[in-house]
Order: C-alpha cells, then structure tokens, then sequence
C-alpha cells in the first residue's frame, strides 16, 4: 500500500508539469492581461505584472530599472480616458526550461493604426506567475495595414 501511495503522490506531480504549448499560452494569456491593463486605464494592474527588477527599454540611451521605476514613467500611459497605444501578443516562444519567454506583437495607435512593434521577456516566478522582466520595442513605424 505504501508504494500505491508513492507511485500516486509521484504520478500527480508529473500531471502539474506543464508542455511548452501551454506555458506559450500562459504567457499569451498573461500578456493580454498585461495589454488588458493599459485598454482599462488601470495602473495598478499593470504594475501587478511587473517583476521587482523588470528592465524596459526607453530608447538607446535610457532604461526603467525596476518596477517601480517603470511604474513612474509609464504612470503617463495611464492619464486620460483612452489609451494612447495598444498591443497584442503575435508570437510567443517560451524555452524549454519553462523559465523565461518572449511575446513580441504589433503596437497600435488608438485608431487601430501599426506604429511599431513590442518585445516583451516574461520569466515564471517560483509562485508559478510569470512576470515581464525586460521590455523593449521598436521605434515607431509606418508599418501599412499589417
């Protein structure tokens, strides 16, 4: 009886192990929300998916270095009714560790126009929620209707 138990608490334990197609749409569903927080007007959200020492890129010559940096310079995406930009994931690749991902996607103006692209790396906290450590994106662009 004592090795059913094993076998059982072994077994279960091989059952939480995720495959990389649903850590992909972890991070999918996490970047969404991420989005989800910008589109709602809520900072306090978007705070919430940050990782304590997150690094987004602000050009080549400046960086946010940690989340509550980056919550003070994003703070201005946040004044207003409307959002000045959205985005969304297009592509999300995550290692085979399970540890770290990226999600890149198309950045829109509030006319639904492509102004540039995003790059965000997600890594997966040891309470299993991943969080966005670096963020970079492209300068914005006249991308056409892609």
């Amino acid at each position: 009886m004592r090795k059913l138990g094993i076998g059982i608490v072994f077994f279960a334990g091989m059952a939480v192990a995720a495959t990389n197609a649903e850590l992909e749409q972890q991070v999918r569903q996490a970047e969404i929300g991420f989005a989800k927080s910008m589109a709602d007007r809520d900072h306090k959200a978007f705070i919430s998916f940050l990782a304590p020492d997150s690094v987004f890129v602000a050009g080549p010559l400046r960086a946010s270095r940690g989340a509550q940096a980056v919550a003070a310079d994003w703070k201005r995406f946040f004044e207003g009714e409307k959002a000045p930009f959205s985005w969304e994931p297009q592509t999300v690749i995550v290692l085979e560790s399970g540890s770290l991902a990226l999600s890149t996607g198309p950045v829109k103006d509030p006319s639904g126009k492509r102004v540039g692209t995003f790059n965000s790396t997600w890594r997966k906290e040891k309470n299993g929620q991943w969080k966005v450590v670096l963020d970079n994106g492209c300068p914005p662009c006249n991308c056409g209707a892609q």
